[in-house]
């Protein structure tokens, strides 16, 4: 039944209208689920058949899922990568948020140039200071360990300070002026009053550099010790993995525990993302309050 001042050809063509969106909706959700159900797929199957493109496979291996740890230091891994993502994301988010806080609360000469000076660090690719960084790191010595994986963070990120501050322009000027009447101090009003209210911007800083950290390859392929592979994190232990099985390295083909680790160390962001998937909608919207 048409609704009142609709005729039945508008009705219908509003019905067909939302035919149309919701096929469009299901045909991209099924592009973007098809490598994930691939993956799942090939971890189930036998050597032989991991790359047949079959789904659901001909042969079902559920052992491969157990195999894979005596195969691999996948545990290894996956407690390397989520210490220094961990330790990267907290550490990037204090020293990120205390930056970005003296810019938007402090008045003094030259503090927009100087911003605009943090914000032109983003334009240079990372290739620039790809071995500058390198060089520092060895000449404190700390090559073949973690350190230089978290260690930058805590010098802040240009990004996440301009996230940041953003949010903090957006809280009024007089609660920080009423708290410094009552004795509190400048760190205090960042410690008690500006961070806790800026928690929405904050998980969203937390999130963005655990997913950066988690999937990054190219720090662990410099600076880990490649001498013991159980030191590796999870996208460098994968990338050798591939190598170990490759047949031209002597291996013997057997990618369905790589294709087990790839789903293993997955599901983590999966899950932090579903469960932050509130505070991540919150945090975009309260970063763009005021310009």
């Amino acid at each position: 039944m048409s609704g009142p001042g609709l005729s039945p050809s508008s009705a219908l063509g509003r019905r067909s209208a939302g035919v149309v969106r919701l096929v469009l909706l299901l045909a991209f959700a099924a592009m973007f689920l098809y490598p994930f159900a691939w993956l799942l797929s090939a971890s189930l199957k036998p050597r032989g058949q991991v790359f047949d493109n079959r789904i659901p496979p001909r042969t079902w291996v559920f052992g491969n899922y157990v195999e894979v740890f005596h195969q691999l230091p996948l545990l290894a891994w996956v407690f390397n990568s989520v210490l220094i993502a961990v330790l990267a994301a907290t550490l990037v988010t204090l020293s990120s948020s205390a930056v970005a806080f003296g810019f938007a609360y402090f008045r003094f000469p030259g503090r927009k140039v100087l911003f605009g000076l943090l914000l032109a660090t983003m334009m240079l690719p990372g290739a620039v200071t790809l071995i500058p960084n390198y060089l520092i790191w060895k000449w404190l010595g700390w090559l073949g360990t973690n350190v230089p994986l978290w260690g930058g963070t805590l010098f802040g990120s240009a990004f996440y300070i301009f996230l940041m501050r953003q949010f903090f322009l957006g809280v009024s000027r007089d609660l920080f002026e009423a708290a410094r009447v009552d004795g509190c101090s400048y760190f205090g009003l960042f410690w008690r009053i500006a961070l806790p209210l800026a928690k929405p911007s904050a998980i969203i800083v937390w999130l963005f550099e655990f997913q950066a950290s988690w999937n990054n390859f190219q720090g662990p392929l410099i600076y880990l010790n490649f001498g013991d592979p159980s030191s590796y994190t999870v996208p460098l232990g994968i990338s050798y993995a591939m190598t170990m099985y490759s047949p031209t390295a002597g291996g013997h083909g057997d990618y369905q525990y790589v294709m087990v680790a790839s789903l293993l160390v997955t599901l983590p962001m999966l899950v932090i993302f579903a469960f932050a998937q509130r505070h991540f909608i919150e945090g975009i919207a309260a970063g763009g309050v005021k310009g």
